[in-house]
């Protein structure tokens, strides 16, 4: 069975764009096509004193089930450079599983919609690019009523949804995204 899986991206060291893209290039080679957001710039959670963070989200198709999604986006973080230090400690690549499909699971290490997610402008704000047929599954709720029901934060988005896909294209990849999104 195919679902659809919705990933939180972030980097807030070194080379940010290229973390992501190396992510998402990733991902769609070990777990299936991908479709990807724009690219916004958000201010850290959690612990402050440290760079600002880009954030994305892309939509996934895989026939992997929720634990083997974990354990593929686990080792594409450390194949980026992350090292797990701290919570919320600086990353080169932070990927979370946001929803998948209708699921609600809380069995370590996998806990699906994110345990967060409706407190996270910064997922929210991507995810929300996917549409407004997109509902968090435990809360019965469009990604965007929720995403409205948060205090504006800062954010702007660095790289819209086209000028990400023609850089990947331009660099040889086109990972079988598409752009109907934005």
């Amino acid at each position: 069975m195919i679902s659809h899986v919705y990933l939180g991206l972030g980097s807030n060291l070194g080379d940010k764009v290229d973390n992501l893209t190396r992510g998402v290039t990733l991902i769609s080679e070990r777990l299936g096509a991908v479709e990807v957001s724009s690219i916004y710039e958000t201010t850290p959670v959690g612990f402050s004193i440290q760079p600002r963070f880009f954030n994305a989200a892309c939509r996934l198709r895989t026939r992997a089930n929720p634990f083997e999604v974990m354990d593929a986006i686990r080792k594409i973080e450390a194949e980026v450079g992350r090292h797990r230090t701290f919570v919320n400690a600086p990353r080169t690549l932070d990927v979370d599983i946001l929803v998948f499909g209708s699921l609600v699971i809380d069995t370590p290490p996998v806990a699906v919609p994110h345990p967060r997610l409706a407190e996270r402008s910064f997922a929210l704000a991507p995810l929300a690019e996917f549409g407004p047929s997109l509902v968090h599954p435990g809360l019965g709720l469009s990604i965007a009523e929720l995403l409205s029901r948060l205090p504006d934060e800062p954010r702007r988005i660095v790289m819209t949804l086209r000028a990400w896909n023609q850089s990947l294209i331009e660099g040889g990849s086109m990972l079988g995204m598409v752009s109907s999104i934005a």
